[in-house]
C-alpha cells in the first residue's frame, strides 16, 4: 500500500456500492444505521461461512457443533437438560433430539437420567465429545480470526467497544412488512 492509498483510507467495497447506488437512487431511504446493519450482516456472513468451512474437516454439522459447544461451555459435568439446549440454542425440542440421536451415535453426548427429576433426562457430553467439543472451538476460533486478518488489533478492539454500545437492550426486532416478498438483501 503507498502512503497516498493509506492516506485515501480503504478502497471501496461491495457496502460502500450498495450505499452509493441508494444515495442516487432512494436517498431519503438511507439512515444513520444503514451503513453499520449492512456491514455487521457483510461480516456475520464471513464467520458464518468460515464456521461452515471448518466444521466437515471435523464430521460436524453447524447444529452438532452448537450442541457440543453449548455442552462444553455448561461447565463440568458437562450436561443440560434437553429443553434447556433447545432454549440456548433456539431450536425445537425435536431438532435437539435428532441431533442429540446422531451425536449419541458417533459417541459424542450420552443420555442419562437427571439426578433432579427421574423422569426427566439429561444431555451429557462423553469425554470423547469434550475433546471434540475443544477442538472444534479451537478450530472455529481460528477461522473467526483469518476473517479479521487484515484488519488491526487496535480497530478490532475500537469495533468490540463501539458494538457493545450499540447493542440492542433486549428489545426484540421489528416485524417485517408484509408488503410484497421480503427480500434479506436490499
Amino acid at each position: 500500500m503507498t502512503a497516498a492509498s493509506a492516506a485515501s483510507g480503504p478502497a471501496p467495497d461491495p457496502v460502500d456500492a450498495l450505499l452509493s447506488a441508494w444515495r442516487t437512487e432512494l436517498p431519503d431511504a438511507l439512515r444513520p444505521t444503514t451503513e453499520l446493519s449492512k456491514r455487521i450482516t457483510q461480516l456475520a456472513g464471513a464467520l458464518d461461512a468460515a464456521t461452515r468451512g471448518v466444521l466437515p474437516e471435523l464430521g460436524l454439522t453447524v447444529a452438532e457443533f452448537d450442541i457440543l459447544v453449548a455442552l462444553r461451555r455448561s461447565g463440568e459435568p458437562y450436561r443440560m437438560q434437553p429443553n434447556e439446549l433447545a432454549r440456548s440454542l433456539l431450536l425445537s425440542s425435536g431438532g435437539i433430539s435428532n441431533v442429540v440421536n446422531h451425536l449419541t451415535g458417533r459417541g459424542l453426548v450420552l443420555r442419562e437420567p437427571s439426578p433432579d427429576d427421574g423422569r426427566s433426562t439429561m444431555i451429557r457430553l462423553t469425554p470423547d465429545g469434550v475433546r471434540t467439543a475443544e477442538r472444534a472451538v479451537r478450530v472455529n476460533a481460528d477461522a473467526h480470526e483469518a476473517v479479521f486478518a487484515e484488519a488491526s488489533p487496535t480497530a478490532v478492539n475500537e469495533a468490540t467497544r463501539a458494538l457493545r454500545d450499540v447493542r440492542i437492550h433486549g428489545r426484540p426486532a421489528p416485524r417485517p412488512l408484509r408488503t410484497g416478498r421480503n427480500r434479506s438483501r436490499s
